[in-house]
């Protein structure tokens, strides 16, 4: 992949190409690391905080909304892709709607949650960086911004750790996948900064570990 496609609006076009797959994906159980892992530990993190309504950004087909609302937790779910909205729509279990990050970033979703979750979601640049700035805006009194994403040790692939762009990848995924999305790489220590910077005091980071390769399967960070 050149450079030139390596930017946002390039992830937003791989994921409407692969908005099918993903559902059947993930409605499949496909996914090791998430059957295993990163699925309970979302789960585990947002509950953490005893929240009354979640806001999940980037919610795909809605898994994450359908199985809060099993903890009573109310759910609102935005993603920039209108098929997998319709998919999240479908099944139910909260409120879903299209919104891109940019028009959150703008202050045009009209909401407020004890806890905005993005789990797996935030993989741009400066898309990342409006959502996580404008995310203290969307929370009530105490509430908290979690973020689940690929752990930077694990996933740096020998290449220098440092913040860039990276070429994405669908290894491991059924052959329906087509035009992995680029994803913009971020230290443990970039993250930080961001969080900080966007006016967070207080930042808890976990660390989910595979039990079948005794490595990070993850990073959460739970900021308020």
């Amino acid at each position: 992949m050149s450079r030139d496609n390596l930017s946002d609006a390039r992830i937003i076009d791989s994921w409407r190409k692969n908005a099918s797959p993903w559902t059947d994906a993930v409605r499949g159980n496909q996914i090791e690391s998430r059957a295993l892992v990163t699925n309970r530990a979302i789960i585990d993190a947002v509950m953490s905080r005893a929240p009354r309504t979640v806001l999940d950004i980037g919610c795909g087909e809605g898994w994450l909304v359908r199985s809060l609302a099993e903890h009573g937790v109310r759910g609102t779910g935005v993603d920039v892709v209108p098929a997998l909205i319709e998919q999240a729509t479908s099944a139910g279990g909260g409120e879903f709607r299209v919104a891109s990050y940019e028009d959150i970033a703008a202050g045009e979703l009209d909401i407020t949650v004890d806890v905005v979750v993005a789990n797996f979601s935030l993989i741009g640049k400066e898309s990342v960086e409006g959502i996580v700035h404008r995310a203290p805006e969307l929370l009530e009194e105490n509430g908290a911004l979690i973020i689940q994403t690929l752990h930077p040790i694990v996933a740096g692939a020998g290449l220098p750790y440092e913040d860039g762009w990276r070429d994405g990848s669908w290894a491991g995924f059924s052959d329906e996948f087509s035009d992995p999305a680029p994803w913009y790489f971020r230290t443990l220590e970039s993250w930080k900064s961001l969080l900080i910077n966007a006016g967070f005091q207080t930042l808890e980071v976990r660390e989910p570990v595979h039990p079948g390769t005794g490595k990070p399967a993850s990073v959460i960070f739970i900021a308020a």
